[in-house]
């Protein structure tokens, strides 16, 4: 069955006129051609044909006025989309993203002579193939030559013995003539080439000769339609000229010179501004960038660079796909585009889609038969708020669709100069993913002794982020996607090709079901996802608590030193019965299971000593930090209500001060009561289920919230932890943090249980004091501590004194990146590096990566990491409806298993909000924690983390992860340590800055990093200022203090808005004077930005054509975009000399003149 496309062009070659009045389709056509069969074929698709007329807008194209032919007397103008072409040509410099090619397989007997006569007629008969695009004053105009002398060479490939290695070249030299920039201003702007191949046999088992031809010509003066055209009159001229006969081509009542001053002079005035209005409401606020998860950072600047993957539908499926459009009144294009953007709304978590589509834009029959550049773009913004079911979404994409081809008639060109879009060479404007619906495929077209079928080719060119191009064939529907290399990774668009498969099988058959809870994964994926990364069942003392499995411990280590600090120690036995002398006291103070105590102390033996009497008396610790702010403290003990506080007697006066109402225990001073109680071990009732420790984190309030942890999570994480950190392989660890930071329980209780000691630094300086017992061959079991305290302890202790101090750095808090451990890695190279990853809700640590030592991060980022859920532990990485995501696709990752926390003390709603049921477990009460983190699963089955969702940041459109901003600086050779933040001026004024510690201290020129970040970024992405400091500013608990840079001052460069500097050279000063005349204003600033006072592509090419003439300087346009105020430019003028001419080689190869 003919497409739609295809019938509509049959119809019109056989004469027939068709319109739609009302709901009716009415058609006139010659009494010949109405055969049964065509009449019965209206009628079966009566419906499509009226919804096609109203989506192309023919039935009321009337008003448009005939094109007339112009006088060649005159600088032709160029149609907008050319002058648009025109000027991206100058952006791209030297590269050939805008070429058309196509290659033709010619079997038989091919006369060269008459094929050069051909092409030679197609060449005279359109004018347009012979036009180049000269400019005067910055603006270009069309020039016509009245002859072309086009060279085919003809390259012979018979010396390949094998038919693969001819077609491989084929293919190669297909690419390599489809790279080849053109020269606009002095063409020619179609290269052909002819290939001669081996003989082929036939059908008939004869062999007849072989040859390729290939054609590419510049954008500007063709596109598909125009290419078809081509083939069809090449094909028509063949067979009149090999038989001696007349060319029997009409001739062509207009040119495309004549169509491009028709739309100059029609589109205006009311027109233009009745189109302009409804693209400005339509795409008002639009985002700026579709952010599809890529597997490498965008560059700042697009090379264009990409390939393709091939598509296939089942014919079943195609068929389902035709039957679902025709029930619900839509169009097949209609239906494939809605399933196009319900896949990007999955990938992408955005309900706003904005999706290019190409329109041939061969709506009057004066131009269908021309060779030139008609096709437009049409913006097709697709919104899927409220989760739509996937009808619904069709409604609104019909609409959205009919509208757009009802305001079709503006150029894409003039559109992206009326909308003025930031200006950004990272990514096109509008739009970055294109979706087309074939619908003027090449066919084979048979001849006198000869068969044209066209070649398919590998895309070596990806003009946009991602393209999915389709068409209807015999097999089903088909095609490729074409996508970025720069951007993307083949596996992960054959995932996506898959999951647009499986989501189209879901929605034939479901079409009602809510377009984000469609299935996009298959059972495979899913099965993998959930359950086999998941498979980390593994036995565990599980009835048992904490202090029980140290009591075990005591009875085979009784004499070992269990913990020392500064220049005391105690045994594992004597800590043992301090412990339990605490906890018989305690008892006697109610303290039992589900009863908290509060423990504020410093680092000391009486620490250690408070921590396990509260948990063997039953009762659950609450850690309060000594150095936290009163008010703070206040607040943690008037939400846990403990009864009891063990203190030490040096604070007792920070105590009193803030009158707390607790019976009071000093663990110093009161120890000889204490001691009078039993040193045996006791019994307290208390359970794997009861409360082990409330740990406070801070609240997205502003008031610190209570986690509730228990002893079963505990001891999960603790016995996989003595195992996998091979703790009792060493000589225990230090511990140097809070005990209010969770993290501290890793190094605190792991030696503890295989018979290790602990080392207790000091308060004060403790980096400097881990740094100096670093120094002094303790060979740790571990040491564990933020990527902040790392980079501070990377700083103190000198690389050749690194190697064998640990066994293993376990390393979690924070984000960490490659350049935390470089160090490491190299002056330490047998030490264990493990990111481990773990919010308080999960005990510590839920997910683990240890770094290879041949590979210091992911291929795909700049961070490490986090890697697989640990023992007992599921890891689920969900979109906002509870679906696993796919892989490479961001989610919020929810963690369920044994460590999951209870909830919060004293909030209800917040533990109901946050710890949700596991969905995807048969385990009764199971939940799963959501984290509020942004990660991915890698193919290898790790997990990257990349960020808070809550601290998502956008500006100005764009989607910014700052984690890629510090990566890109970290790579500055005086960068040490630097964290990028928004800077908030007022609700609309949002900025990014960067916070620096330099490698020697503040004394890196703020130019400097501005100019480096600039080559490797976008422009939306580099810091408004770049602050300096000494040192970063860390929490208690050892993590970059975010609040208190936020709190910094910035010093910023002045903006042009607010401040106007006159030019400071000769050169600004004549910069500036060339801006003020282009832009029609009175003066302008040194750091006033072009576009920002009303520059545009036009005006910026007028600008370069200027530069040119004044300063005798050839500056590539993209300067302008990368460089838009006075004071940048004026640099490029200063270092730039004009090239040396270029010396072109003849080419020896056999040529054919035409």
């Amino acid at each position: 069955m003919k497409t739609i496309d295809e019938l509509m062009a049959y119809l019109h070659r056989l004469d027939v006129t068709l319109w739609v009045d009302g709901d009716r389709l009415r058609y006139r056509i010659p009494r010949q051609s109405l055969t049964p069969t065509l009449r019965a074929e209206l009628a079966e698709r009566k419906h499509e044909i009226i919804t096609f007329l109203r989506q192309a807008n023919l039935a009321t194209r009337s008003h448009l006025p005939p094109i007339q032919p112009v006088p060649r007397n005159q600088e032709l103008p160029l149609s907008f989309a050319q002058q648009r072409l025109w000027f991206l040509a100058q952006l791209a410099d030297k590269s050939a993203p805008y070429n058309e090619f196509i290659g033709l397989n010619i079997k038989g007997s091919l006369t060269i002579a008459v094929l050069a006569q051909s092409m030679k007629a197609i060449i005279q008969r359109h004018e347009i193939l012979r036009t180049t695009f000269p400019e005067k004053n910055g603006t270009p105009f069309q020039a016509i030559a009245p002859s072309h002398t086009v060279f085919i060479p003809l390259i012979d490939l018979q010396s390949l013995s094998a038919d693969k290695e001819q077609w491989h070249e084929v293919q190669r030299l297909g690419i390599k003539q489809n790279q080849q920039p053109f020269d606009l201003v002095n063409g020619p702007l179609l290269r052909t080439s002819l290939l001669r191949l081996g003989k082929v046999e036939t059908e008939r088992g004869t062999l007849v000769p072989n040859h390729v031809l290939l054609l590419t010509v510049h954008h500007i003066i063709g596109d598909g339609w125009s290419m078809g055209n081509f083939i069809r009159e090449l094909s028509t001229l063949y067979e009149a000229f090999s038989q001696e006969k007349p060319s029997p081509l009409p001739p062509l009542p207009i040119q495309y010179a004549d169509f491009a001053a028709w739309q100059r002079q029609w589109l205006s005035g009311e027109v233009l501004e009745q189109q302009v209005n409804y693209w400005k409401q339509q795409l008002a606020e639009a985002p700026a960038l579709l952010e599809l998860p890529t597997d490498h950072p965008r560059p700042p600047v697009q090379l264009f660079q990409g390939t393709t993957c091939s598509l296939q539908l089942s014919t079943e499926l195609s068929a389902q796909l035709k039957a679902l459009s025709q029930q619900t009144g839509s169009t097949l294009f209609m239906t494939l585009l809605s399933a196009f953007a319900s896949l990007l709304a999955r990938y992408t978590g955005s309900e706003d889609i904005v999706i290019g589509s190409p329109i041939a834009n061969r709506t009057q029959s004066q131009i269908e038969s021309l060779i030139g550049f008609f096709v437009n773009t049409l913006v097709l913004r697709i919104e899927l708020s409220g989760n739509p079911t996937f009808e619904e979404l069709l409604k609104r994409v019909k609409q959205v669709a009919l509208d757009a081809y009802a305001h079709q008639d503006i150029p894409f060109e003039q559109l992206v100069e009326e909308l003025q879009p930031e200006r950004n060479l990272s990514h096109t404007p509008l739009f970055q993913v294109m979706f087309v619906l074939q619908n003027a495929p090449i066919g084979d077209f048979e001849l006198s002794g000869l068969t044209l079928a066209p070649v398919e080719r590998e895309s070596v060119i990806a003009k946009f982020d991602l393209t999915l191009s389709l068409e209807e064939t015999a097999e089903g529907l088909k095609g490729t996607l074409e996508y970025n290399t720069e951007l993307f990774e083949r596996a992960t668009i054959e995932r996506l090709s898959a999951h647009f498969k499986t989501l189209l099988t879901s929605l034939v058959t479901n079409p009602v079901k809510r377009v984000f809870e469609l299935p996009l994964l298959s059972e495979a994926e899913r099965h993998q996802l959930l359950f086999e990364w998941n498979n980390t069942q593994t036995d565990y003392p599980k009835e048992k608590c904490l202090h029980q499995l140290f009591e075990a411990q005591v009875e085979k280590t009784p004499d070992a030193i269990a913990v020392v600090f500064e220049d005391q120690q105690l045994t594992y036995q004597a800590l043992n019965a301090r412990a339990n002398q605490l906890a018989h006291y305690l008892q006697t103070l109610g303290v039992k299971p589900e009863v908290l105590v509060g423990i504020c102390v410093e680092r000391s033996l009486e620490m250690i000593i408070g921590l396990l009497g509260i948990l063997k008396a039953g009762g659950a610790y609450v850690p309060l930090d000594p150095s936290y702010p009163q008010e703070r403290l206040a607040f943690m003990l008037e939400d846990s209500q403990v009864q009891v506080l063990l203190t030490l007697h040096k604070l007792i006066d920070f105590i009193n001060k803030n009158k707390i109402d607790k019976r009071i225990v000093c663990l110093d001073t009161d120890w000889e009561i204490l001691s009078k109680a039993g040193s045996n071990n006791l019994a307290s009732n208390v359970q794997a289920d009861n409360l082990a420790y409330v740990i406070y984190t801070s609240g997205s309030t502003g008031q610190p919230k209570g986690t509730l942890l228990t002893h079963q999570g505990l001891v999960n994480y603790l016995s996989w932890a003595t195992q996998t950190y091979a703790v009792a392989e060493g000589q225990g660890a230090p511990v140097h943090s809070s005990v209010g930071f969770d993290a501290t329980i890793t190094s605190l209780y792991s030696p503890l249980l295989v018979g290790q000691k602990v080392l207790l630094l000091p308060e004060q300086q403790e980096i400097e004091e881990l740094s100096a017992v670093l120094r002094s061959n303790s060979h740790f079991s571990l040491v564990k501590l933020t990527p902040a305290h790392l980079e501070v302890l990377s700083q103190l202790l000198p690389g050749d004194e690194m190697a064998n101090q640990t066994n293993a750095l376990i390393i979690g808090g924070e984000a960490l990146t490659a350049q935390h451990i470089s160090v490491w890695q190299t002056h330490a190279p047998e030490t264990r590096l493990i990111n481990e990853y773990g919010p308080t809700e999960s005990v510590v640590g839920c997910c683990v990566y240890e770094v290879p030592a041949t590979k210091t991060h992911s291929p795909h980022s700049h961070l490490v990491p986090i890697g697989r859920p640990i023992a007992n532990t599921q890891l689920y990485i969900l979109d906002q409806n509870i679906q696993p995501t796919p892989i490479g696709v961001p989610g919020e990752l929810h963690i369920g298993g044994a460590g999951v926390a209870r909830g919060y003390l004293n909030r209800p709603n917040l533990t109901q909000e946050k710890f949700i049921p596991n969905p995807f477990s048969d385990a009764p009460d199971a939940r799963l924690y959501k984290t509020g983190d942004l990660a991915r699963y890698l193919p290898d089955g790790n997990i990257e983390y990349l960020g808070r969702i809550d601290n998502q940041v956008k500006i100005r459109g764009f989607r910014i992860e700052l984690g890629e901003i510090e990566a890109v600086l970290a790579q500055h050779n005086s960068v040490q340590e630097n964290v990028v933040i928004v800077h908030e001026a007022s609700k609309t004024d949002k900025r990014l800055v960067a916070f620096v510690v330099g490698n020697e201290g503040p004394v890196i020129d703020n130019t400097e990093l501005r100019g480096f970040i600039k080559e490797r970024l976008p422009d939306y992405m580099i810091p408004s200022a770049f602050v300096l400091l000494e040192a970063m500013p860390l929490t208690p608990n050892g993590k970059i203090d975010l609040r208190a840079l936020s709190q910094l001052s910035v010093s910023q460069e002045p903006l042009s808005t607010e401040t106007f500097v006159e030019p400071r050279t000769p050169v600004e000063e004549l910069l500036a004077g060339i801006w003020a005349n282009v832009l029609g204003i009175e003066r302008v600033g040194i750091h006033d930005n072009f576009f920002e006072r009303g520059g545009h592509s036009l005006l910026a090419t007028q600008v370069m054509s200027r530069i040119r003439e004044t300063f005798s300087v050839e500056l590539p346009l993209r300067h302008l975009f990368e460089s838009p105020t006075v004071a940048s430019l004026s640099e490029h003028i200063m270092t730039q000399k004009r090239p040396p001419p270029t010396n072109h080689s003849s080419n020896d190869r056999e040529k054919i003149v035409l």
